[in-house]
């Protein structure tokens, strides 16, 4: 019983204690009240709107901005669609020029192969109706006969070369040849254009100016728009639209935009040396081309008239009478084989294409330096390496021409002589 006792005793001892633990981790001191006055509340309220009007002023103020910006990009790709556009219907006009030039020239080169041969073919008949006459005795109907058919065939194939050399069909083969070399080299172009991306309005302008020079350089019709085929003086083909205000260079010590002085100097000696070689040499040749072509062009139908005239005459007793007709007749038919089959009319077209050719890389070097502004010329190590590539030489022999050049004219040793191209 005493134990028991003990035992009750101890355990009403802890839960008094216990007890005692949790009311002091329950009960906690209470807080101090604490009042704002009404002034900084307000003060606060105020500051908290200002900040919410700054931060949506400023909010609307980017909208706006970002609006103007894609109101501004959208413009600019409007801007490069519509000249893409353009661009496209351009190379469908070009596509069109490519393939009436190629057909017109296959047409112009059966012409000449045709005229050739059926002039040749008359004359021929009418010397050997000629050397008949001539030795058929009598004056008889027969007689008759031959010598008026001779007068008329000559008559024939004299107009006959009248036509072909007043047009010259395998000049005008050549220059459908070089008008479709031309045109395609323009569609590659305008097509390089459109692949890149970005076209502008000038990429549009620059195409359709340079589809005008084309189709005024090499005209398809015959009649009012033809070329002049004898002119007075050769001059080298235009196929280019002519720029206007030209400004004078600027130089520079340091690279800029891939030019610097060397780069300059360097143009201005490609130049100097297409000017004294190239230009001077084909203007010589093509000139002699065009007083051969003058001068055969004379000389076919004023044969073949003489023989129509001496076929008259034949059957008098006279030697003479007999043999005019025979040699005329064979010099006519010598002399159109020369000047048609021969194709002069296309060595002076060819000989004027390539005088145009240089007179091209003159007009374009002259332009690119003529730029004061470096950042719109074409980069010069670009631009470098197209000059090389077009006469027909690496970019370290152009360099080389150049300074041979330079030194040739400083030491008044006279013109070297190499020539600036390669190719032609």
């Amino acid at each position: 019983m005493a134990s028991i006792l003990q035992t009750s005793v101890l355990t009403c001892c802890s839960l008094s204690s216990s007890n005692k633990v949790i009311n002091a981790a329950i009960h906690l001191p209470k807080l101090p009240n604490i009042s704002l006055p009404p002034t900084k509340i307000q003060t606060s309220r105020k500051l908290l709107e200002n900040s919410v009007k700054l931060n949506g002023s400023r909010t609307e103020s980017n909208n706006k901005n970002n609006t103007r910006i894609l109101h501004d990009q959208q413009q600019e790709n409007s801007t490069n669609s519509n000249a893409t556009i353009q661009l496209y219907a351009v190379l469908e006009a070009v596509s069109d020029r490519v393939e009436m030039h190629q057909n017109i020239g296959e047409q112009r080169n059966n012409w000449n192969n045709l005229l050739l041969n059926s002039t040749n073919m008359i004359t021929l008949t009418a010397t050997a109706m000629a050397g008949v006459a001539a030795v058929t005795s009598g004056e008889g109907a027969p007689l008759l006969a031959l010598k008026l058919s001779s007068a008329l065939l000559f008559s024939a194939a004299t107009g006959l070369l009248l036509i072909m050399n007043k047009i010259q069909p395998s000049q005008l083969t050549e220059e459908q040849r070089n008008a479709t070399r031309l045109f395609k080299q323009l569609q590659t172009q305008i097509q390089t254009t459109i692949k890149i991306g970005n076209p502008s309005e000038e990429d549009v302008k620059g195409a359709m100016d340079k589809v005008l020079a084309l189709d005024k350089a090499y005209p398809l019709p015959l009649l009012g728009a033809m070329l002049e085929k004898f002119p007075a003086k050769f001059e080298p083909a235009v196929w280019w639209p002519s720029k206007n205000g030209k400004t004078q260079s600027k130089k520079m010590g340091k690279m800029n935009n891939g030019w610097s002085e060397e780069l300059e100097t360097e143009m201005r000696e490609v130049v100097e040396v297409i000017k004294r070689k190239d230009t001077e040499d084909y203007n010589r040749l093509g000139n002699i081309a065009l007083k051969i072509n003058k001068s055969l062009a004379v000389a076919g139908p004023l044969l073949t008239g003489i023989a129509a005239i001496g076929s008259t005459f034949i059957g008098n007793g006279s030697f003479v009478a007999a043999f005019v007709p025979l040699l005329a007749g064979s010099l006519a038919s010598a002399v159109n084989t020369f000047e048609h089959g021969g194709q002069v009319g296309m060595v002076f077209e060819m000989y004027r294409a390539s005088g145009g050719f240089f007179k091209l890389l003159e007009t374009s070097i002259e332009s690119t330096l003529g730029e004061k502004d470096l950042q719109k010329r074409e980069n010069g190590e670009l631009f470098e390496m197209k000059m090389a590539l077009q006469l027909g030489r690496s970019i370290s022999n152009l360099r080389e021409l150049a300074s041979k050049s330079a030194s040739y004219r400083m030491e008044g040793v006279g013109d070297m002589d190499e020539f600036a191209s390669k190719i032609f």
